[in-house]
């Protein structure tokens, strides 16, 4: 017998378009962040063009909201449509944090890591847009989200090295306390890739 959500899927599929439209444009911003932070500061328009990418995250974000709201039987369960769409749009909100602080902060040049860190976001946000399509019909997708437990492993690893060398060579503790937040927003925007994988991993597993 099928299932009420089959039923009604023609029109509820537009939550996967949309699920899949968020991840597309987190990997722009994580694109977009990468290309600054391997070429700054000669590109500042790049923080501008981010600060697009997050405001159309937020119209993303309020489209599936207000759908939700006027739909009665969803594809999958209302609380996990909420949570999916709140991790993803934590991705492009941490993202554009970055790009902020770098102009806040006044950044002279970037840190090594920083790119090494802003790269794995990219090869995250890449492996959740590969994945989301399989969500149609609940295709397994382990294969995406073991690769983004792997890139948020290294992006721990790599954000607790370079915090440790900010104290390790003797610079200006202002400079200390900058890098130091922008490490941290760059690993929260990759453990929200993360958080979006278990999301997703949930969502197969129980519609199964």
């Amino acid at each position: 017998m099928a299932r009420l959500s089959q039923v009604f899927a023609p029109k509820d599929r537009e939550f996967f378009d949309l699920f899949e439209e968020a991840a597309g444009n987190a990997v722009r911003g994580a694109d977009l962040l990468d290309q600054m932070l391997r070429t700054w500061p000669d590109n500042p328009d790049l923080a501008r063009e981010i600060l697009i990418v997050e405001q159309e995250g937020d119209r993303i974000t309020h489209d599936i909201i207000k759908r939700l709201n006027n739909t009665f039987v969803t594809p999958i369960e209302r609380e996990d449509i909420l949570e999916l769409t709140s991790s993803l749009d934590d991705i492009i909100d941490f993202t554009e944090e970055v790009s902020d602080y770098m102009g806040l902060y006044k950044i002279e040049a970037p840190m090594e890591q920083s790119q090494r860190m802003a790269h794995i976001l990219l090869q995250a946000t890449r492996q959740i847009a590969e994945a989301m399509p399989r969500m149609r019909d609940f295709r397994d997708i382990s294969h995406y989200t073991v690769e983004v437990n792997r890139l948020e492993n290294d992006g721990d690893r790599l954000c607790r090295e370079a915090i440790a060398s900010l104290f390790d060579t003797g610079i200006d503790p202002m400079v200390v306390i900058r890098w130091k937040d922008i490490f941290e927003r760059l690993e929260d925007a990759i453990d929200a890739t993360e958080h979006v994988a278990n999301v997703l991993e949930a969502i197969v597993i129980k519609n199964r």
